[in-house]
């Protein structure tokens, strides 16, 4: 049986987190130096790398297991358009994307604390839903099917409402922060071709960016 790079690699960036964060549930110091908190990364430690090995720890099985699912699933769409370096580009700069919002939305709250790879997951989901806008996708329990563009929409407005509203326990900033980013790469590299053709989907895409844009200037 032949394996390629393709197939195995996001497998093995599963497996890695799955370890690390199964690691977190039992070893809270372990936990501690590692999640996001913004004390840590803008005191007197400066430690940024915890922009990245935040998302090596999830709060449960329930939160590692639907953002490893959906990295399993829309991980092949962005691998086999752009290869495994643009496929790792797009997912470490979501999770860092996703860190640097929350980072600056929380700036003033250094006892903020976040964990989760959601910003490199959703950078993925949105580089996908950007290759191919028209792709149909359902949601759990409701046997109904939307396509991917209308999805991201709405997803973007209602991070940006959660956000603005603190819906929930969900960093809802770092979902927008990797959306972001994995949307301007996708577009950055897309065939021209590709781009032309989804234009007006790519367009309506951007709109609640801009809008989450306006919302970052008011706040400086």
């Amino acid at each position: 049986m032949n394996f390629r790079i393709e197939d195995i690699l996001p497998i093995v960036l599963i497996a890695l987190t799955v370890l690390t964060s199964i690691k977190g549930f039992s070893d809270m110091e372990f936990f501690d130096r590692y999640k996001f908190n913004v004390g840590a990364i803008l005191g007197k430690s400066k430690q940024w790398d915890r922009l990245l090995t935040s998302a090596t720890l999830h709060g449960d099985y329930t939160h590692l297991f639907f953002n490893m699912m959906t990295l399993y699933f829309f991980s092949p769409v962005v691998i086999y358009k752009f290869g495994i370096w643009l496929y790792l580009a797009i997912y470490f700069f979501s999770i860092v994307g996703g860190g640097l919002l929350s980072l600056f939305i929380h700036r003033k709250e250094y006892y903020y604390s976040a964990i989760g790879a959601s910003g490199g997951v959703v950078g993925i989901l949105f580089a996908a839903i950007a290759i191919y806008p028209e792709m149909s996708l359902g949601f759990f329990f409701i046997p109904v099917n939307i396509p991917g563009w209308i999805y991201g929409i709405g997803y973007l407005a209602f991070s940006i409402y959660g956000m603005l509203k603190n819906v929930g326990n969900i960093g809802h900033d770092a979902h927008l922060g990797g959306a972001v980013v994995g949307l301007i790469i996708t577009v950055i590299y897309i065939p021209s071709d590709k781009l032309a053709e989804n234009a007006l989907y790519l367009g309506l895409l951007l709109l609640p960016i801009i809008v989450l844009g306006y919302i970052i200037w008011k706040k400086k």
